[in-house]
């Protein structure tokens, strides 16, 4: 059985395509409070999530994760913002009521969400992208340093042993002219 996201017009599926783009699938919390928190932020009406209904990583900001480890997880308190919602489910903006506050508004935007761009997907899943090949690059550094070690380690004692068995002396094996 696919597994699609349930937001409001996202048709991200888990599939090959979307691993390979970096978004990932996460299922609704398990505690109560932060589970409503979800659903209100999905702002589909009557929606209730069950046991098997998913968000994909695209309706999170990327201050949202902890990538650390091998398995993407949520920070504390993280809650779904990054959505595409069509105009009868913007929230509506009130109007300012004074001369003096509609002055001190026309520099700055009403709604900070309305003055930023929406979220290029592409440049997100090229940086994730980006991201995990430079910790495999990492993990593999680490992995031939850690090769480099034991061959040393290996070579010492295996000098150590043919000098105790007198097979080999102190003196290198060249000479300076």
């Amino acid at each position: 059985m696919p597994d699609f996201c349930a937001a409001y017009g996202c048709t991200n599926a888990r599939s090959l395509q979307t691993r390979t783009r970096g978004i990932t699938f996460h299922k609704f919390p398990k505690c109560s409070e932060r589970r409503r928190q979800w659903e209100r932020a999905l702002r589909r009406e009557g929606f209730v999530a069950n046991d098997r209904t998913l968000l994909c990583s695209e309706h999170f900001r990327n201050e949202d994760f902890d990538r650390t480890g091998q398995t993407v997880r949520f920070k504390a308190g993280a809650v779904p913002s990054v959505f595409n919602f069509p105009a009868h489910l913007q929230r509506p903006v009130a109007p300012r009521s004074t001369n003096a506050s509609r002055k001190s508004g026309e520099n700055q935007p009403m709604d900070p969400e309305q003055d930023q761009p929406p979220p290029d997907v592409a440049l997100k899943a090229k940086l994730d992208a980006a991201m995990a090949t430079v910790r495999k690059l990492w993990r593999e550094k680490s992995n031939a340093l850690a090769r480099v070690r034991r061959a040393k380690k290996n070579m010492k004692a295996l000098l150590e042993e043919l000098k105790a068995k007198n097979l080999i002396n102190e003196e290198p094996f060249y000479t300076c002219l």
